[in-house]
């Protein structure tokens, strides 16, 4: 949103990687014992099954309509002076921080609902970030919300009664699980109350044999993130292997759920970092995130060229 190019290295097709696959680019609405049906009327067959539906995401479904999108936000975040950012996780604090160094002389305001930002690492990290956008001169309302339907005349007013003068604003607060659907499949007995798909320690979904569950969907107690996804396809991929060739279940390999550790871009060079015994903030972390929030990585796992390239 803040540097369009940069969707042109991080946006990749699936057919970019998965080379040995058939891709369906549609919904699923339904799951039955064998098959998976779609919403534009594919029915797929299958012998095990993954389910990595993550968090629900209305985004457009082509590349260059979402290249689109991206050079939209930019061009709002280019024409306002003023700028509304709501939602106090990693992507509202992200998203701030850019703006705030690549438009300094833009107003910026980030209204959070929790009492501290980041909430799901510690406070340390927290106050940290917190100090860090102030230091930018990004103006932070904790403990408040905005009512959308508020807006008048360029002006939002908050829970407390704030009137925050904006051009435009984005909305950064959290996204329901993508797991609505699996209600009414023959996986509803395995969604719990708050929309998570009960897994055993091999990732298999709960009185399931051939289903398995990775990412943010899943009921793992730790927090939602990338990397962390990444570890649960590892496991899920060496225990499907491991039964598609007929070995023994007994040696399934298991996932562990790890201590918390993440690291949010501050700008461009910056970063927050907590990890397990200490708390960093600055270059240092910066230079494991900020330089290219890992999109060179990711495409070097997946066989890719360089982000260099542009593709």
């Amino acid at each position: 949103m803040v540097e369009p190019s940069f969707a042109e290295r991080s946006l990749i097709p699936h057919r970019s990687y998965l080379t040995n696959g058939h891709v369906v680019s549609s919904t699923a609405i339904n799951i039955t014992d064998t098959e998976v049906l779609t919403a534009d009327g594919s029915v797929i067959a299958y012998d095990y099954l993954v389910i990595a539906t993550g968090h629900a995401d209305d985004v457009p479904q082509t590349r260059r309509e979402r290249l689109k999108q991206y050079q939209a936000d930019n061009e709002k975040i280019k024409g306002a002076d003023s700028i509304l950012i709501i939602g106090g996780g990693p992507t509202g604090v992200e998203l701030a921080g850019e703006i705030s160094i690549d438009y300094p002389e833009k107003n910026v305001t980030l209204v959070h609902s929790g009492y501290r930002l980041l909430e799901f690492i510690g406070p340390k990290a927290s106050n940290k970030a917190l100090e860090w956008l102030k230091s930018k001169r990004v103006k932070v309302k904790l403990e408040q919300t905005v009512n959308l339907d508020s807006f008048s005349e360029g002006a939002y007013v908050t829970s407390s009664g704030a009137v925050i003068k904006a051009d435009c604003h984005f909305l950064c607060t959290g996204k329901p699980l993508g797991s609505d659907w699996l209600k009414k499949t023959v996986l509803k007995g395995s969604v719990n109350e708050f929309g998570s798909l009960k897994v055993d320690v091999n990732l298999r979904v709960e009185g399931r044999k051939n289903v398995f569950a990775i990412g943010d969907v899943t009921d793992i107690k730790e927090i939602k993130q990338g990397y962390l996804a990444q570890q649960h396809a590892l496991v899920a991929a060496k225990n499907l292997k491991l039964l598609i060739t007929g070995g023994n279940e007994s040696k399934m390999a298991t996932y562990k759920p790890s201590g918390v550790m993440a690291i949010v871009s501050l700008g461009r060079r910056e970063a927050v970092a907590q990890f397990p015994f200490t708390t960093l903030i600055g270059i240092a972390p910066g230079f494991i995130k900020s330089r290219d929030l890992f999109v060179g990585k990711t495409r070097k796992q997946m066989g890719l060229e360089p982000p260099s390239c542009g593709c």
